[in-house]
């Protein structure tokens, strides 16, 4: 098992990615613990492996964030999934908008690691993995003005942690998803005033004429947890289907 008794924090897992790459850790050996606002869906998500620990948690609160660091007493990997995806140009974002997106994408993953990394240290090992997205500094997508912005942070932010903390035993890398068929993708499909013609045209602009299936990420999150990849960090790791070439 390659991730045999390690140690797992996996946040935004009560579907998508983040449901995907909690049973994919868990499935490889280790010990998960699995965080989201989601409880109906975490608790489904326990129904289907009872091995996986489920808590309610809202990444965005630093008192939250906090109390649950409190509760852990050593933590291997954690994987970030927290993300919010608002439509529009920046004529279309308030700044109400604009807060509440680098709340979501940004200060969740600050307050997640500002309170788990010293677990890590202290072990002198650690591993993050921030999903990031290739819409971001690495492509600018249309009406994805504020949702790039925050991913493009993202990905200085894992590039920092990594040169930071290199020399501590810490890695940490971003996976960085093209589209991805999952419950969030399907909201906003359905919620276009068209929703056939908006789901032929997201996957008629995929290069390999479909969307990526959130095990597909999971796949390289695992490989990203794993000893495998022991070499590896401060990497920005595409996923998208040839959809940046």
């Amino acid at each position: 098992m390659r991730l045999k008794d390690k140690k797992i924090i996996v946040t935004a897992a009560a579907q998508g990615i983040g449901r995907a790459t909690a049973l994919a850790f868990e499935k490889e050996g280790a010990h998960v613990i699995a965080t989201d606002i989601n409880l109906e869906k975490l608790e489904e998500l326990r129904n289907e492996n009872s091995n996986i620990k489920i808590q309610y948690l809202d990444s965005t609160t630093k008192e939250a964030v906090e109390n649950f660091s409190k509760t852990v007493d050593e933590v291997d990997i954690l994987f970030h999934g927290v993300g919010y995806v608002h439509h529009g140009t920046i004529m279309d974002c308030s700044s109400e908008e604009f807060y509440n997106s680098i709340n979501i994408n940004v200060y969740s993953a600050y307050l997640m690691t500002f309170f788990l990394l010293p677990k890590m240290l202290k072990q002198k090992k650690g591993n993050i993995i921030i999903v990031s997205s290739a819409a971001s500094n690495v492509k600018g997508a249309p009406n994805r003005f504020i949702y790039g912005t925050t991913k493009a942070a993202l990905n200085g932010f894992v590039k920092a942690i990594a040169a930071d903390y290199v020399k501590e035993g810490i890695r940490c890398n971003a996976i960085l998803p093209g589209t991805v068929e999952t419950p969030s993708w399907e909201s906003r499909v359905n919620s276009a005033d068209d929703p056939v013609q908006a789901r032929k045209d997201f996957i008629d602009r995929q290069a390999m004429g479909r969307l990526a299936k959130p095990e597909e990420i999971a796949s390289m999150a695992t490989y990203l947890a794993s000893d495998e990849s022991a070499f590896i960090t401060g990497t920005l790791n595409l996923i998208d289907g040839g959809w940046t070439l």
